[in-house]
């Protein structure tokens, strides 16, 4: 039984945020019903190459993109733009605990499937609105872009190398960076609301948007920002408020030191026979070699080059001080400790013997997270789905109109 078996989420969501938080519900018991459109589904599902693979090394039609956040669902395939699909979703709504949806601001009114609508249904309904700007404010009607918003909110003025550097400039992150935190950030809200149901019988209303996750995760740099009224600027791969803490260039490739305090910094010293640097009283304290870094990193980046990468990893991590390699995700697949917390798991598919997934990183001792579907095909549970609330004839009719598939 996972944690929160017995709750029902009803996930109109599609892409990338939506999908995240529900995935993680249903990683965690719930039973989560992806609604999709017929014929076409998810956006992500035709966001390839690469496409998994079948048995005989063959592309199917299921991308990578798609599998990466819709594990443990089951698939309806339902218009929601028809009569006949909006009073299915309201069918179903009487047993639900939860919607995720991620439509333009207020979209969803014109199907009569709004919060107002759907928790006049079910006053415990607890109905998670997930968009670039939020309900409200100016710019509340228009679509948000992870990229857009990246850039708006402040992250990419603090990723990528300095405007002076080779290939510096603002940069956003590798993966879409506020989509993710707002998943996560929308999975907590839900949760939150659910304890709330639990001591009062009510749901409530739940207005997520990505820029607000954006500003709110600029965190340290945010807070710098308001203390100093300096603005931050970006420092690639080393960091604002700690140095040494960034990346360093060995004889045959680059490793990571991530110095935390004064303390690590003398046994990093000693470590790389370098034991007088910390008595030099330009870098005895943080905040002193913060004031000089571009000498501190001077000396120690031509003192790395004498050496390989794995004998410098190695002498700092005798010494306790957090360093270690920059891999690959092939690497990174392959770490021992990777391998040790099951981050890669092995899930049936009906194309394939197995799928191998990225795991969940939630580790409950006693309902622990179940790897029980691989990502649906489209439409794969409608008849599972809807014959709670149809007969099978009504079912087979709606498929001859489109409506459902």
């Amino acid at each position: 039984m996972g944690a929160l078996n017995g709750i029902r989420v009803l996930d109109l969501s599609r892409v990338l945020a939506g999908p995240w938080c529900g995935q993680i519900l249903a990683d965690l018991g719930a039973e989560v019903i992806k609604v999709e459109r017929p014929m076409v589904g998810d956006d992500t599902r035709s966001w390839g190459p690469p496409w998994m693979k079948d048995d005989a090394g063959s592309d199917t039609r299921e991308a990578a993109y798609y599998q990466s956040t819709n594990r443990n669902k089951l698939s309806v395939a339902i218009d929601i733009a028809t009569p006949e699909g909006q009073e299915l979703i309201k069918a179903l709504i009487q047993d639900t605990d939860v919607v995720i949806e991620n439509y333009k601001a207020g979209s969803l009114k014109k199907y009569g499937l709004d919060y107002a609508a759907l928790s006049a249904i079910n006053p415990g309904l607890v109905y998670c609105s997930i968009t670039g700007f939020g309900q409200d404010g100016p710019r509340a009607e228009e679509p948000g872009y992870d990229f857009i918003i990246q850039g708006m909110g402040g992250l990419m003025s603090i990723t990528g190398e300095k405007d002076d550097l080779a290939g510096g400039g603002p940069q956003k992150v590798g993966v879409a960076f506020s989509d993710l935190a707002t998943g996560l950030y929308s999975t907590i809200a839900i949760q939150a609301a659910l304890l709330n149901r639990h001591a009062t019988g009510l749901g409530q209303y739940i207005d997520m948007a990505l820029l607000d996750v954006q500003i709110a995760t600029m965190a340290n740099q945010g807070m710098n920002y308001l203390s100093s009224g300096k603005v931050p600027v970006r420092y690639g791969n080393a960091h604002a408020n700690i140095v040494p803490y960034q990346v360093f260039k060995a004889a045959d490739r680059e490793f990571i030191i991530a110095c935390g305090n004064d303390t690590q910094f003398i046994q990093l010293c000693r470590s790389i026979g370098l034991p007088d640097l910390p008595n030099d009283a330009r870098f005895t304290r943080n905040a002193d070699r913060i004031k000089h870094r571009d000498e501190i990193i001077g000396i120690l980046s031509a003192h790395f080059l004498t050496k390989t990468a794995d004998e410098w990893v190695a002498a700092i991590y005798a010494a306790k001080v957090p360093v270690g390699v920059i891999n690959n995700l092939e690497q990174a697949f392959q770490e021992p400790q990777v391998i040790a917390r099951k981050m890669l798991v092995d899930m049936p598919h009906p194309q394939r013997e197995k799928l191998t997934v990225i795991g969940s990183p939630i580790k409950l001792s006693r309902t622990p997270v179940e790897y029980k579907t691989a990502p649906p095909l489209l439409g794969e549970h409608t008849d599972t789905i809807l014959t709670r609330v149809l007969s099978q004839e009504k079912l087979d009719e709606l498929k001859l109109k489109g409506i459902i598939g």
